[in-house]
């Protein structure tokens, strides 16, 4: 019988040029120290830093991939997942990693947004569970919000936007 979970990513690892560590997340309990995560990380860049494909069969585990200049994004998901969900996971990160760091997606640039880079994905995926695939709207959440844009209802924004929407409205109430 099927296993049929939520629970579908088991880690997101983005390593530079030379395979080390810019950012991962590891959900459940399957690398659960620091040597074991290390040596995953490493394992898989060496089989995929010369690969032209989007996704292998590593260490009983599905992994997709996708790089870019001098950075590389992973997505893991156990060998009974669904690729195409991966795949949607993995797209709508970039996809929106891109389009906060306007279409330059270096690890320069990921450094220097690490904070965005990481409310990214915390938007994406959340304990493992896949929480949105629409890079729009993820992008949307993340970035700050125009001065332009008409309020946002409390239930759609983060919680500096309801912060700052809460004292905008506290100090307009104060000036009146």
């Amino acid at each position: 019988m099927v296993n049929l979970s939520l629970y579908s990513i088991k880690a997101v690892v983005l390593l530079d040029a030379e395979g080390n560590r810019v950012l991962a997340k590891y959900y459940g309990s399957d690398y659960s120290n620091l040597k074991e995560q290390k040596a995953f990380e490493k394992g898989l860049f060496d089989k995929t830093k010369r690969a032209q494909g989007e996704v292998i069969l590593y260490d009983n585990q599905v992994v997709l991939y996708r790089s870019n200049i001098d950075i590389f994004f992973y997505v893991v998901g156990s060998t009974e997942e669904n690729e195409l969900i991966l795949l949607s996971m993995l797209n709508a990160f970039y996809d929106a990693v891109s389009t906060l760091l306007r279409f330059q997606v270096e690890k320069r640039s990921v450094m220097d947004n690490l904070d965005l880079v990481v409310l990214c994905l915390d938007e994406t995926v959340d304990g493992g569970i896949i929480l949105e695939t629409d890079a729009n709207a993820i992008v949307s959440r993340v970035s700050k919000p125009r001065l332009d844009m008409v309020d946002i209802p409390f239930s759609e924004q983060t919680l500096m936007q309801a912060y700052q929407s809460a004292r905008d409205k506290f100090a307009s109430q104060l000036l009146r």
